[in-house]
């Protein structure tokens, strides 16, 4: 078979990771790096033995799919170069600064018949894609996405970094459309916002508690569902999926405690899980690689014409969603009406202190 010829737009932190995975794969022949920083680019070449580069026009012509790992303002000039060449582009998340943007790479994709992958990872993720095979209808979902400040992303705040995974997830899971949006979070370091909380509710009745946060001392990557099936719980670090269901008995008698004698309300507390409820724990590999999945998936798609896992209207729907957020997040009244601060930026002064606050001496030259 001939090897794909690759090249990775855009190798800091999460693309080098993106060039050292392709430049392994034997069906891949990784043709070049590029990165705005000629130093960056030349270390990864060298490690990758590629050529470096420090701008992506070279590469056009040559090469036969692309990942696409700049920063966010930069998708949509760098993916639509290359769909317009007719070479295929993983890209990503979020797709591109705004839906006009992904309307248009969408369009591009289409009119050269090429794949579009956007790079929604926790799809990959062994433990959802076990939730996702199976027949579950949420109604009420709980999603966290915590983590510490890293410094990274800052060109994007904490709905477009962080919290458009679970948009994608939930929009996955549910379906839409999603009807209500209502949005509250704050901007901590002056830029965007750094820690948000929506609340989705959608037509089929579903309703969703996001939050996401990029200022929180330890991650924390979850996801809960209560359904007519039963319970599921993802705990995306580890990779584990709980389930929860109705035992068969429950399922065709209820479960009714007031109806119950003494002795079978005293037995109750050591029968609920077991009798009642049982209980599914699957573990996955730790070990297991979401973007090395994410990468070959795209391989796969480039080399058949499969339609990708996320699509470009995948990406479009999930920014589109987030974009909502934004909205009622810049809306949000603080006071609770239209006198006082409104958004991230602007947030109630504190009216104390929670704690003695601590004293900082400050360098005198400074």
């Amino acid at each position: 078979m001939t090897r794909l010829r690759m090249a990775v737009i855009g190798v800091g932190h999460l693309g080098q990771h993106h060039a050292r995975i392709l430049s392994g794969l034997p069906e891949v022949e990784l043709v070049g790096v590029v990165d705005s920083n000629p130093e960056q680019a030349r270390i990864i070449a060298t490690k990758l033995n590629t050529p470096p580069y420090e701008h992506f026009e070279p590469l056009l012509g040559q090469v036969d799919a692309v990942s696409v790992v700049t920063p966010t303002i930069h998708h949509h000039a760098v993916a639509s170069a290359f769909l317009r060449a007719g070479v295929p582009v993983l890209v990503e998340k979020p797709i591109c600064r705004t839906v006009a943007e992904a309307d248009e790479l969408i369009a591009l994709a289409a009119s050269a018949n090429v794949a579009l992958q956007v790079g929604h990872i926790e799809r990959f993720n062994p433990a959802f894609e076990e939730l996702a095979k199976r027949p579950i209808r949420p109604k009420f979902v709980e999603a966290e996405r915590h983590g510490p400040f890293t410094g990274r992303s800052v060109d994007i705040g904490a709905v477009l970094d962080l919290m458009i995974h679970d948009l994608d997830l939930l929009l996955a899971l549910v379906g839409g459309p999603v009807t209500r949006v209502a949005a509250v979070g704050a901007s901590v370091f002056g830029g965007h916002e750094d820690m948000v909380n929506a609340r989705l509710e959608f037509a089929n009745g579903c309703v969703a508690h996001v939050t996401a946060s990029r200022i929180t001392r330890h991650p924390k990557r979850r996801l809960r569902v209560w359904a007519p099936e039963g319970y599921a719980g993802i705990d995306f670090v580890t990779r584990k999926l709980t389930l929860v269901q109705q035992s068969e008995e429950v399922r065709q008698f209820g479960l009714r405690v007031d109806e119950m004698d003494a002795e079978t309300k005293a037995r109750l507390k050591d029968e609920v899980f077991g009798r009642y409820l049982q209980v599914l724990n699957l573990d996955s590999d730790r070990k297991f690689d979401q973007l090395t999945a994410e990468l070959k998936h795209f391989i796969h798609c480039v080399r058949t014409g499969e339609k990708p896992r996320v699509s470009g209207t995948d990406g479009r729907d999930a920014l589109e969603l987030a974009e909502r957020v934004l909205l009622a997040l810049r809306e949000h009244p603080w006071e609770g009406n239209g006198n006082g601060p409104h958004g991230p930026k602007s947030v109630p002064q504190p009216v104390g202190w929670l704690f003695a606050p601590v004293k900082i001496a400050r360098d005198e030259a400074a």
